[in-house]
């Protein structure tokens, strides 16, 4: 189980350190493609549309050859991806390479959760906080390194330097994920069933109740239809916090450029701050989540992120964008997390593709929508949306508290 963890937890860091690597360098991009606003928030879309159409189709992947080979294949091609976009020439050129990395992209994020999910059940302990705590320290390292070398290498040099890292994670923790074996999903059910079913279970709530053998799949008739239900109230829950993360990483850059008139390398620790306090908040989720439980962190998550993101939207200097920024990370860190693993224990795989496709269509929206924003009154009132759909994803969670915590 221990190195099953850690290989799975690698993988979850190899994510965000490239696409945080990515995300720091898309200024150099934007100014060596000259695109307008509202033509780099299409070409970023490229990303998110990968992702999203990839999603669906990793998790019959993940269903038929299992989690854990695709989740090798997906980090491989993730790292060789990365290199493409220093060498676009046009927004419309970069858009295509920001396919072709958002569909390696999606597809880790499906693969790896679903044997997060797999593992979380296994040991029945909410402890998906703790991978998706790795994504961000993975981010916030690639965000500081990349703030370290802008001034100093080149985009294609630096992208390239992550493609090599990002080959050899995956060859390492690769072959230890390959070797492990996959945990029961009787194990996982019979350690679900044990638990109390109103204290929080492996995603951080009581989770609706399973026929024998079941192992994560919803039941049949009106279970399977309220399950697919709930799949998707949390999808939508998914789906605001993403477009909040995603709206950071590529917006937060040019938003202290731009706006604030900071250096390149502060630029870059933006993201970085808000990796960092992500990273803090998903590091001690576990603990949260067990004391207080799924809906209370919710709410309270939406409600931080939406102050937070107010602040670090209209912040008039930098010291305040930046607490702003980190006040977000807080409030988003786990929402994303315990969304995509209740999905999971509603209906495996399937649900965390479903969940995460709905999820990232936040990131699909974002990236154009604040392009045409931006352009149309200023970057800073563009990334109040932020804030609004972080307080609609705590108004969500609220209402529909008692639905997600009854037995189906």
């Amino acid at each position: 189980m221990r190195r099953l963890r850690v290989a799975i937890t690698a993988f979850f860091a190899l994510d965000g350190f490239v696409f945080a690597g990515w995300v720091v360098r898309i200024p150099a991009v934007k100014e060596q493609t000259g695109a307008s606003p509202s033509a780099l928030g299409l070409a970023l879309l490229g990303v998110s549309a990968g992702a999203v159409v990839t999603m669906v189709v990793t998790g019959r992947l993940c269903q038929r050859f299992g989690n854990h080979p695709v989740t090798v294949v997906s980090g491989v091609l993730l790292a060789l991806s990365v290199s493409l976009p220093p060498h676009a020439d046009s927004a419309l050129v970069l858009g295509g390479m920001l396919l072709v990395f958002g569909t390696a992209f999606g597809a880790v994020n499906v693969s790896a959760n679903s044997a997060a999910v797999d593992l979380i059940a296994a040991l029945g302990r909410p402890v998906m906080p703790s991978f998706h705590a790795a994504f961000s320290l993975g981010g916030m390292l690639g965000a500081g390194l990349g703030g370290l070398v802008a001034g100093r290498l080149s985009a294609a040099w630096h992208l390239a330097g992550l493609c090599v890292v990002g080959l050899v994670v995956a060859a390492v923790a690769g072959r230890a994920l390959l070797g492990s074996p996959v945990p029961p999903r009787e194990a996982a059910g019979a350690a679900r069933d044990a638990a109390d079913p109103e204290a929080p279970g492996a995603d951080g709530a009581g989770s609706p109740e399973r026929e024998p053998g079941e192992g994560g799949a919803a039941a049949a008739g009106p279970g399977r239809r309220r399950a697919r239900w709930l799949v998707a109230v949390l999808g939508f829950v998914a789906l605001c916090t993403a477009y909040g993360e995603g709206a950071l990483a590529d917006w937060s850059a040019l938003h202290l450029r731009e706006t604030l008139d900071a250096s390149p390398g502060v630029a870059a620790s933006g993201y970085s701050v808000f990796a960092l306090a992500m990273t803090v908040g998903r590091l001690t989720g576990s603990t949260v989540l067990e004391r207080v439980g799924q809906t209370p962190a919710l709410v309270a998550g939406g409600a931080t992120a939406a102050v937070g993101m107010l602040v670090a939207s209209l912040a008039p200097v930098l010291w305040l964008a930046l607490v702003g920024f980190a006040v977000t990370g807080l409030g988003l860190a786990n929402i994303f997390p315990v969304a995509i693993g209740q999905a999971g224990a509603l209906a495996g795989a399937p649900g965390v593709a479903a969940a995460s496709t709905l999820g990232y269509g936040g990131m699909l929206v974002g990236p154009v929508a604040i392009g045409f924003l931006a352009e149309w009154w200023s970057l800073a009132t563009a990334l109040t949306t932020v804030a609004a759909l972080s307080a609609a994803a705590a108004v969500t969670a609220y209402a529909t508290r008692h639905a997600v915590r009854a037995p189906g």
